[in-house]
């Protein structure tokens, strides 16, 4: 069975994107991520995509990105209109998964917000600690977090572990800690209202499994 649609994704994203297309069966949806490190320079990421879209473009009856404009000052936006290809709406992954309401409700409640998700917690201590230099300069933590009040954690899965490794950080970064259950449904039903229902019409057959 040979993909039809690529989706073209940030690799923070990746472990729900694969969870998502098979629970649905969508057998049809190919799912290609960039690096996740990409996520500490934005400024990468529309030549990242522009990559992957040159060397795709032809092999897929249709493309499209699971990327915000996620930090790229819609540089990224720039690079889907010359290709015409579509992205998820919203600025950033965790618009993504509080969905678009729920976020603007989070946000709007304390600007100096540091969020994690279930990716950024596992990979705190490389993302954050290392990938900031604050494992060498602690000091650079006042510099970097300062102006944040609160840690805000939106998971994607109900897991105690992650939950008390995020509280920690907070902890560590001088924070308060906020919880946030998200799953990721609503980033499967934007992948379902942009990829599966303006693909197939009527039904869903020719993306799901045979």
């Amino acid at each position: 069975m040979k993909p039809t649609v690529l989706l073209i994704a940030c690799g923070a994203l990746a472990r729900e994107l694969v969870q998502i297309v098979r629970l649905n069966q969508w057998g049809r949806i190919r799912v290609r991520c960039l690096s996740p490190a990409l996520h500490q320079e934005p400024q990468k990421i529309p030549a990242g995509v522009r990559a992957e879209l040159e060397k795709s473009i032809g092999q897929y009856e249709r493309i499209f990105v699971a990327y915000g404009d996620c930090g790229t000052g819609g540089k990224l936006d720039e690079v889907l209109e010359e290709f015409g290809i579509e992205r998820l709406p919203g600025s950033h992954c965790y618009e993504f998964y509080a969905g678009a309401d729920n976020f603007r409700e989070i946000a709007e409640t304390e600007a100096g917000t540091f969020y994690l998700t279930d990716f950024l917690v596992r990979h705190f201590e490389r993302l954050i600690k290392k990938g900031l230099g604050l494992d060498k300069r602690p000091e650079l933590k006042d510099l970097y977090f300062g102006n944040y009040r609160r840690l805000v954690y939106l998971a994607q899965t109900d897991d105690p572990e992650l939950q008390q490794m995020a509280s920690d950080y907070a902890e560590y970064l001088g924070l308060e800690y906020q919880y946030h259950f998200t799953g990721s449904r609503h980033v499967e039903a934007r992948l379902k209202e942009h990829i599966i229902r303006r693909q197939v019409r009527p039904g869903l057959q020719e993306l799901t499994n045979d």
